[in-house]
């Protein structure tokens, strides 16, 4: 195991809230709900969305292709929102939150995906009641943002099997956790693990691995605690190493994986710090949140530390 120091951030170099800035939706700040109706939950949670915000004299927006969250994201910036709540899974979040990232904006969330990885990490996961109840009564919480090659995360950012598997989930016209694992096992049959050199605070290490994750949280979703010991506001990422799967530690791995007990040992690497460079033979693809991008054959990850306000829970 290797583990990295890290420097810990002055609250001089961290966003702060403004003194009276309001809390939550009751204290009359101005809110926009940004829905994405392809998700499934989300479609399903829009007239109760629509009714509570018009209860709460807010405003509700329905994305209608891919990136248009963050356009979305933008105008309500424009418009003077202090309040932008993401209805849908880990990809809308991502579309807003990295629009509001380095703004006195808080985040609100309403996870309706089929992972909903911060959602969770952060308590928020749950019925539609409960997470507009705490959009009423929750607090502004400052979380960490990864970057990988420039594109932000906040659950997990990878490379590897994981980013083999979100590109094919991807192009699923039906999600879910089910399609998760079926195409999981799919992609499992002709997927071929490659070697990383990973320069980090520790030193250098070259090794083989199934995949590499760069969590900023626990989990990908739906309690699949990658980096058990991740906090979302340490000024650190977590990056599991894990190794190449075989038919004998193939089922004990995806044990430990939903068990929250994929911590270092004999056969997980765990690296812990602010950055991390990772070499590969060939250039391919990297995943941030599940979502896809072709990089080069050198990926870097970093974090910018207390850099998006999140509403959540008391």
């Amino acid at each position: 195991m290797s583990t990295c120091k890290t420097r810990f951030i002055p609250a001089s170099e961290t966003l702060a809230l403004a003194p009276g800035k309001p809390a939550c939706l009751t204290s009359g700040v101005q809110t926009r709900f940004i829905v994405n109706p392809r998700s499934g939950a989300a479609l399903q949670a829009i007239g109760a969305v629509r009714a509570f915000a018009a209860a709460h004299g807010a405003s509700v927006v329905l994305t209608e292709r891919p990136a248009h969250a963050s356009d979305l994201a933008a105008q309500a910036l424009a418009d003077g929102c202090a309040l932008i709540v993401a209805v849908g899974g880990d990809g809308t979040m991502n579309e807003v939150a990295r629009v509001l990232t380095g703004t006195p904006a808080i985040l609100g969330l309403l996870p309706c995906g089929s992972g909903d990885g911060l959602g969770r990490h952060l308590g928020l996961h749950g019925s539609i009641a409960r997470a507009l109840g705490i959009l009423r009564t929750g607090r502004p919480r400052l979380i960490d943002t990864g970057l990988a090659d420039g594109h932000p995360f906040f659950t997990v950012a990878g490379l590897g099997f994981e980013a083999e598997i979100s590109a094919r989930f991807n192009r699923l016209t039906q999600r879910g956790f089910f399609r998760y694992l079926t195409t999981s096992a799919a992609t499992l049959r002709s997927y071929s693990p490659e070697t990383y050199r990973i320069t980090h605070e520790g030193g250098v290490c070259t090794t083989p691995a199934f995949t590499l994750a760069v969590a900023n949280v626990d989990q990908y979703g739906n309690s699949a605690r990658i980096a058990p010991a991740a906090q979302v506001d340490d000024g650190r990422l977590d990056l599991t190493i894990v190794p190449p799967v075989r038919f004998l530690n193939g089922l004990p791995l995806l044990t430990r994986l939903f068990a929250g007990s994929l911590r270092a040992g004999r056969d997980v690497t765990c690296l812990i710090g602010p950055r991390f460079t990772v070499e590969r033979p060939a250039p391919g693809l990297i995943h941030t949140d599940g979502e896809t991008h072709l990089a080069g054959t050198t990926v870097e990850f970093a974090v910018r530390p207390a850099s998006l306000h999140v509403l959540c829970p008391k």
